[in-house]
């Protein structure tokens, strides 16, 4: 087993809590999916959001999946002129085996960030 690191991101259609963690939840459903593991796998989580998303913080769908143990952190992202709005990030820390291969996921309009993953998509 060794540590590994993935990012994720999704993007939200509204400013309200039900969006935000339905978006969230949605984002990390897939990543444990595409990677085949779980929380108890899970080392940490770090959510950021641009800045026109604090109606929730993306952590609180996390722990409705489990993540009760897992130490989760919310911040939000650098206000860059012209960037994608309304985003949530994720970057996890998880365990897994030697031969694992991360499958970073990035959902909806999020896709734009990183073409360059296909394997994200």
């Amino acid at each position: 087993m060794r540590l590994f690191a993935l990012r994720g991101a999704t993007t939200v259609d509204r400013n309200d809590a039900e969006a935000i963690l339905a978006a969230t939840e949605e984002l990390m459903q897939e990543i444990l999916a595409r990677n085949e593991v779980g929380p108890d796998d899970v080392v940490s989580c770090v959510f950021t959001s641009t800045s026109d998303l604090n109606a929730a913080f993306p952590a609180t769908a996390a722990r409705k999946l489990g993540f009760e143990s897992v130490p989760l952190l919310c911040a939000q992202e650098i206000d860059v002129p012209g960037a994608l709005r309304s985003v949530i990030r994720v970057l996890m820390h998880y365990h897994a085996p030697d031969e694992h291969r991360v499958r970073h996921v990035y959902l909806k309009e999020a896709r734009t960030l990183r073409t360059d993953l296909e394997a994200a998509q």
